[in-house]
């Protein structure tokens, strides 16, 4: 009944699970999944309280996805296509609808990393987004002028600690990571957060899969001169640069140039300090805080 479907959406302000899209709402990837849900489940004779009960959601809940006002979970999606007989239809949108939790500039940087079997990347003022904590992250995104509400800042947070699972993919991809040691240095968010960061780093450095190199400031040949940047390999050798500046991102795709920013990382790599050291250089950092 659309009385009671009203009611729902209003008991549902404030309580809906999962973060809200960046997005408009209604508009994007997300109003449209959500179009798609409410269409599987009307046909399927259902009420948003019935298929809530089913897949272990609020009514309320239900509604917020249906007028993409909240971004589903993968295993909302995964289940919401068995229960209502889709026939694959909402799951083929998951990857869609996950990166529409990132700021649009991101969202292509997003889908390649999901890709990827190999990453590499150059760091000279913040750490890679892969490698922050949680605190970290929040102390950076409340550092943003104009200032993000704090909504925004949450969402972002959770965006940014959910691409890190490409450290436990499988089959897991090649990431390198050079680090200008000034990153070790800058206090960000106090002492403590610093902390926290190179405590991490240390953590993410034992992983087989996962190399992190130091360039000391005292270097007197950098290759790096240029800035930061991340280039990603995909499966069939592809590969893509990203650069990001000032709120605003672009890729390379042009193959040659690609390859020149790889080539360059590649100098980088040999100017920093081994992956043995680094880590070392690290822990030593984190025992003169």
């Amino acid at each position: 009944m659309v009385d009671g479907e009203e009611r729902d959406e209003e008991r549902g302000q404030g309580s809906d699970d999962g973060p809200r899209p960046e997005d408009e709402p209604g508009t994007g990837i997300v109003a449209a999944f959500g179009r798609q849900l409410k269409l599987f489940r009307t046909a399927a004779g259902l009420e948003r309280q019935e298929l809530g009960a089913r897949l272990g959601y609020s009514a309320s809940t239900i509604a917020a996805y249906e007028q993409g006002r909240r971004v589903p979970p993968p295993r909302f999606i995964d289940r919401a296509d068995e229960v209502l007989g889709a026939g694959g239809v909402l799951k083929a949108l998951k990857g869609e609808v996950a990166r529409a939790q990132y700021p649009a500039f991101f969202r292509d940087m997003a889908r390649l990393e999901a890709e990827a079997v190999e990453l590499i990347s150059y760091a000279t003022l913040v750490g890679n987004g892969l490698l922050q904590t949680e605190e970290y992250t929040r102390a950076l995104l409340g550092m943003r002028r104009p200032p993000l509400d704090e909504e925004t800042i949450e969402r972002r947070v959770a965006a940014r600690l959910a691409r890190q699972e490409i450290f436990d993919r499988r089959p897991s991809p090649l990431l390198s990571f050079v680090l200008d040691e000034s990153v070790l240095r800058r206090s960000l968010g106090g002492t403590a957060v610093l902390r926290g960061q190179l405590e991490h780093l240390l953590l993410i450095g034992e992983k087989r899969n996962v190399e992190i190199q130091v360039m000391p400031m005292d270097r007197e040949d950098n290759a790096g001169v240029d800035g930061p940047f991340t280039v990603i390999t995909r499966k069939g050798g592809e590969q893509v640069v990203y650069l990001e500046v000032q709120g605003r991102s672009s890729m390379v795709t042009d193959r040659e140039e690609a390859r020149l920013h790889a080539a360059r990382y590649g100098i980088i790599r040999s100017q920093a300090l081994t992956p043995r050291e680094s880590l070392e250089f690290v822990e030593k950092s984190l025992g003169e805080l």
